[in-house]
């Protein structure tokens, strides 16, 4: 599998940037004017990556599949320096030519964790004859290895809160990751759903933050992210500039202040703008 070229790399790294994919850098209704802000922001990307010394990292519910397909929708002309798919169980590295390379630290600690399949399956029959908690699967790119999705549709807003602290709680006494966060249509999920992915321990998007940082040396006040949705918000947490876009989803604005003025790249470029303005001024 292939991929475009990344942006310039180099051997030192001072700065991380990392951008959810799906409504934050990509835009899915792919308009014309959306798409000259996303080569706007490449442009400006590829001129940090060359004075900067940054990497740019993708973190992304996606699957690597679905986000080269969109990126050739969106006739896209850069990779990012790395991929970190279907919620950043899988980690791989892009080099100019466009070739992937797993990284084997990322893919060690992951099979350490003890995650499997059939875990997942006694779990969701669990909360079914036991709670009445029924999920459905996200069949449309089928279950990952290291990645279960399913969704929770909302029949009331009682018993949804009764149902996700139930499967919280089996999650977590059966040492298995979770995310939980409200569907965006915009993103092509249904309405009035919840997102319920099962993930191996200690990964998803602030662990990839931590494993960059300390894979580069990088401390954290030279860590910057960008996101749109509720799945978002620990990474956005974890690094010292975390930003949604304008267009983020009422449930993420409620459980993170910092917005940028525009939507989408546009609203990225803005921010990163006056960010390492404000760097470059400062030494």
């Amino acid at each position: 599998m292939r991929v475009k070229g990344s942006f310039t790399g180099h051997e030192r790294t001072d700065h991380l940037l990392f951008f959810d994919f799906d409504e934050t850098y990509y835009p899915h209704a792919c308009t014309q004017e959306l798409l000259e802000h996303v080569y706007e922001l490449e442009e400006y990307l590829e001129e940090l990556a060359r004075e900067q010394f940054i990497k740019i990292i993708w973190v992304t519910g996606s699957g690597l599949p679905e986000v080269i397909q969109k990126m050739e929708r969106a006739r896209m002309t850069f990779s990012p320096h790395f991929i970190a798919g279907n919620l950043g169980t899988e980690l791989y590295e892009v080099n100019k030519q466009g070739q992937l390379k797993s990284n084997p630290s990322w893919e060690k600690k992951i099979r350490k964790s003890g995650f499997s399949g059939q875990k997942i399956v006694e779990l969701e029959r669990e909360l079914f004859h036991q709670y009445g908690i029924k999920l459905i699967e996200q069949t449309q790119f089928g279950q990952k290895k290291y990645k279960w999705n399913y969704y929770y549709f909302i029949s009331s807003e009682t018993k949804s809160r009764y149902d996700l602290s139930i499967i919280k709680h089996l999650a977590k006494i059966n040492g298995i990751g979770l995310n939980i966060n409200r569907c965006n249509p915009k993103a092509g999920d249904p309405e009035n759903a919840f997102d319920v992915d099962f993930i191996p321990l200690g990964t998803g998007k602030s662990e990839v933050v931590q494993f960059m940082s300390n894979y580069y040396n990088v401390p954290i006040r030279r860590t910057t992210a960008f996101g749109d949705s509720g799945n978002d918000i620990d990474m956005l947490k974890a690094v010292q500039h975390g930003y949604l876009v304008k267009n983020a989803t009422p449930e993420a604005k409620q459980l993170h202040s910092n917005v940028t003025a525009s939507s989408y790249a546009k609203g990225i470029m803005e921010t990163l703008q006056l960010i390492f303005n404000f760097e470059k001024a400062r030494e």
